[in-house]
């Protein structure tokens, strides 16, 4: 038996012993990691040096791509190190800094999803409002709160974790720090005032969900009654690849979490929470830029800029 005050370090969920599937394990996620910045870098350039894209739409865009960094940098890398070295330790404030940033950035990104829903919500249903509602200073507010509000909500809920004694050894039953698989490790009843606070948050996540469903139930009512097909295709346009990342990121969440426990297993467990932190932010690009015809027009031209800036950049050395 062990307490909290004597534990150094953590010991995550190896993927696997066999040093081969190891090692394809870290390259796999090292393909994933490395498409997931190039892909999110290249939405932020390009939304940040066009100035066609300098709308409501697109910033909380920016804001969601920054967050998809975040998050996939908090528990990728360490992933990738820990099979690249044969290991699983992490130490004791690794693991409360891990927990912190991933709770701050799936919190803040759902947030911003939120915020988003109803941005489409004004753009199509109330586009004469749109300017006054969603105003550059109005964007920034809402951003701002968003960051700074999951901010403190991270702050606590990572408190809240780590003083909790912790009796049943230091082996986290997940690839990084989770508040489900710390909380295994906790005393018994020590860990009812974080599960109090985790009810209230899904209380709270499912409150924005509502908000989400309604605001998108009466998008299609008013994408429905517009008269062109040219303006109802541009309509779905940018609102299917957001409710695309929602249902993503609410699907594979919200079974992760809440699945029975009698299919629970440490396999499937690994397999649901790659799903839900390191798919989405590895595919919520090419969800947003597939069907966004500005979009495109702007990450190509961010290549093609890159592009010529290395060939004469190639050209000045061979001279």
């Amino acid at each position: 038996m062990s307490n909290s005050s004597s534990i150094t370090e953590f010991l995550l969920l190896a993927f696997t012993d066999r040093r081969q599937l190891q090692l394809l394990h870290f390259w796999l996620f090292l393909g994933i990691y490395l498409a997931a910045l190039l892909a999110n870098g290249l939405i932020i350039t390009a939304i940040a040096c066009d100035h066609r894209l300098h709308t409501p739409m697109y910033f909380f865009l920016l804001n969601l791509s920054l967050l998809d960094l975040g998050s996939i940098s908090t528990t990728v890398p360490k992933a990738m190190a820990n099979s690249l070295w044969d290991t699983r330790a992490i130490s004791y404030l690794g693991c409360a800094a891990q927990l912190f940033l991933f709770v701050f950035f799936i919190s803040a990104e759902y947030c911003l999803l939120t915020v988003m829903a109803y941005d489409r919500y004004v753009a199509i249903c109330k586009p004469l409002h749109y300017g006054t509602l969603l105003g550059s200073r109005a964007c920034v507010h809402m951003a701002a709160a968003a960051w700074g509000t999951v901010f403190l909500y991270a702050l606590l809920h990572t408190f809240n974790t780590f003083s909790i004694p912790l009796c049943h050894g230091n082996a986290v039953g997940q690839f990084f720090c989770e508040i489900p698989h710390i909380l295994k490790l906790s005393c018994s009843n020590a860990y009812l005032r974080e599960v109090g606070l985790t009810v209230l948050s899904v209380l709270v996540a499912f409150s924005c969900f509502v908000f989400i469903v309604v605001s998108y139930v009466q998008i299609f009512r008013a994408v429905l009654r517009i008269p062109s097909e040219q303006g109802r295709h541009k309509a779905f346009s940018t609102c299917l690849p957001h409710l695309a990342v929602i249902c993503l990121f609410v699907s594979t969440g919200t079974f992760a979490y809440l699945k029975p426990p009698s299919i629970s297993s440490p396999p499937l467990d690994l397999v649901l929470a790659v799903l839900y932190s390191v798919v989405p932010p590895a595919v919520n690009p090419l969800i947003y830029s597939m069907r966004n015809q500005e979009l495109k027009e702007a990450i190509r031209k961010v290549i093609s800029c890159m592009i010529f800036n290395s060939d004469k950049f190639s050209i000045a050395v061979h001279k």
